[in-house]
């Protein structure tokens, strides 16, 4: 089974969620940016990791715009599950900008990245321009996803698409060549469902969108038909 989440920045106890006790190696946790387990390196952070590695099932996430780009860059990348991705230890994986993957029998687009609310307080020693997505990293999605007939059944982001944006009026005077993007995809590209983690917040935007925080989403409980609204895993 396949669950998803949002922003986690850092938080195990996300992971010790009830609606996760049962989850078991073939089940796989997609977090939908913001992960936070990245950023300073500390020996605090590196026991989290290892308390992470040591879980039942896959971790795998998507970068948002609070991630330390030198560090999760540091780790190289390989194949997994029909995409590149960077697999740091066998049940914890970054899944990276216009992948395209094959989980648990699914499909899934995959698309980190975005602009950070509070960049004008931040240094360079806790900001990356990096966490932006660039113009080739867009171009490079788009033909992964033409080449895959324009249709997946789940696509995972950390930043909506712009007109979400403004649904929801969150940032909305910030935008992004991402967010266009990802407009685009919202009447070209045929999907079950977009989860998306950004706005901090768990809220169902019909007819198939999902911003998500701290609820978990089992998706193999999900409704059949494209378009249908899904399940929340139950505590």
């Amino acid at each position: 089974m396949v669950y998803v989440t949002g922003d986690t920045h850092g938080d195990f106890s996300r992971f010790q969620h009830p609606a996760l006790k049962r989850a078991n190696e073939e089940d796989v946790l997609i977090v939908c940016g913001d992960f936070g387990f990245f950023w300073d390196d500390s020996k605090a952070e590196q026991k989290l990791r290892r308390k992470l590695t040591g879980l039942k099932y896959t971790v795998a996430f998507v970068d948002g715009c609070h991630e330390n780009f030198d560090l999760l860059e540091s780790f190289p990348t390989t194949e997994w599950n029909g995409g590149t991705a960077r697999v740091i230890a066998p049940n914890l994986v970054h899944l990276m900008r216009g992948q395209i993957y094959t989980i648990c029998g699914k499909t899934f687009f995959t698309f980190g990245g975005g602009h950070s609310q509070d960049f004008e307080y931040r240094t360079a020693e806790n900001w990356w321009e990096r966490e932006q997505p660039t113009y080739q990293e867009i171009v490079e999605g788009a033909k992964r996803l033409e080449q895959h007939g324009n249709a997946v059944d789940y696509i995972i982001t950390h930043e909506p698409p712009a007109s979400l944006k403004d649904c929801l009026r969150i940032d909305t005077r910030q935008r992004l060549e991402v967010h266009a993007f990802f407009e685009d995809l919202t009447q070209i590209c045929d999907f079950h469902q977009w989860y998306f983690g950004k706005c901090h917040l768990n809220r169902y935007v019909p007819v198939k969108y999902y911003a998500v925080f701290d609820d978990i989403y089992a998706l193999n409980d999900t409704r059949k038909e494209r378009g249908g609204k899904g399940a929340k895993a139950n505590a």
